[in-house]
């Protein structure tokens, strides 16, 4: 029998004028260190991102994106922060941020899958 295992996740928001403090929900990022797991899933939502601000950069945003998934998945070897090990990548990608690219506050739970339990989070909180 599987054990429930405590994972900790926060949703990615991209602010396209910050200074508005107006985001819409692009993915989530999700830790569990009972099963050695660092999960992204993510995507450019561009309607809702234009709704917000129709002079954004998209190509920019996309950009920036790709980045935080490549420093999650440990993907650009010349990273100091994507050399990291998961739980300090986890720590990173979610501290607290001005910029394009921010996250929700980090919410705990317990799962059996953490895949599965990404999946589903993105569903609910993305769309």
């Amino acid at each position: 029998m599987q054990e429930f295992r405590v994972f900790e996740y926060a949703v990615i928001r991209i602010v396209p004028r910050p200074e508005r403090e107006e985001f819409v929900n692009a993915g989530v990022v999700l830790y569990c260190s009972g099963k050695k797991f660092l999960g992204i899933r993510a995507h450019l939502p561009e309607a809702k991102l234009l709704a917000l601000d129709p002079n954004i950069q998209l190509d920019e945003i996309a950009q920036h994106l790709q980045a935080f998934q490549d420093i999650c998945c440990g993907k650009t070897p010349d990273s100091p922060i994507a050399q990291l090990d998961p739980a300090s990548r986890f720590r990173w990608l979610t501290a607290t941020r001005s910029t394009m690219i921010q996250t929700s506050k980090v919410h705990p739970g317990l799962c059996k899958d953490p895949e599965e339990t990404l999946e589903k989070l993105m569903l609910e909180m993305v769309g």
